[in-house]
């Protein structure tokens, strides 16, 4: 049986004391040093037990810095990929983010797949890559169904808006009522073809 992972000290640190350690270490003013100390002083003067090491502090800083380029990556990514699909992005956007998932889906089951034999396959990432992938493929099939729907919806508003023009300008220039009924008729037929 696997060992439990040992939570660090700086995870078992009370949520407002992490926030402090958090707000320090974004301050470039603030080395860790400096950080450390002034954390292991509110653990002190609060009469908590732990401390935190210089060690554990580094840790910490290396680990949300490399989240927090991440996330900046992610969102430049983002902006560029907006950027570049114009003014109405959200359905390539959609798109965008289901090929993602997918990717990482399969990155994950790949990975999983590869671990060494001794090594079983947790069969909750299983289930959740599972119910990932039917997710994503069942929101793929919606969002095309609701973009014919809506070109179905653009087409017939451009019918309609085709065969008032027509009427007008036929009503203008003295046109029978059968005339106009037919032009109508065969706007709405052509257009439908």
């Amino acid at each position: 049986m696997p060992k439990k992972k040992q939570q660090s000290s700086i995870d078992r640190l009370p949520d407002d004391i992490r926030e402090k350690l958090q707000e320090l270490l974004r301050d470039p003013r603030v080395t860790q040093l400096d950080a450390t100390a002034r954390i292991n002083a509110i653990l002190e003067a609060e009469g908590h037990d732990d401390r935190l090491s210089k060690s554990a502090v580094n840790r910490y800083a290396v680990r949300m810095a490399e989240v927090g380029a991440k996330l900046r990556e992610t969102r430049e990514v983002a902006k560029m990929w907006i950027g570049q699909l114009g003014a109405e992005p959200q359905g390539e956007v959609g798109k965008l983010l289901n090929e993602m998932v997918r990717t990482l889906a399969f990155r994950t089951a790949m990975r999983a797949h590869e671990s060494p034999e001794d090594e079983p396959i947790d069969p909750k990432l299983l289930k959740s890559l599972a119910i990932s992938v039917y997710r994503l493929e069942k929101a793929a099939s919606e969002n095309l169904q609701l973009e014919e729907r809506i070109r179905k919806q653009e087409r017939e508003a451009a019918k309609a808006e085709a065969a008032r023009a027509v009427e007008k300008v036929a009503k203008k220039q003295g046109t029978s009522a059968e005339t106009i009924d037919a032009l109508r008729a065969a706007i709405m037929t052509e257009m439908s073809s």
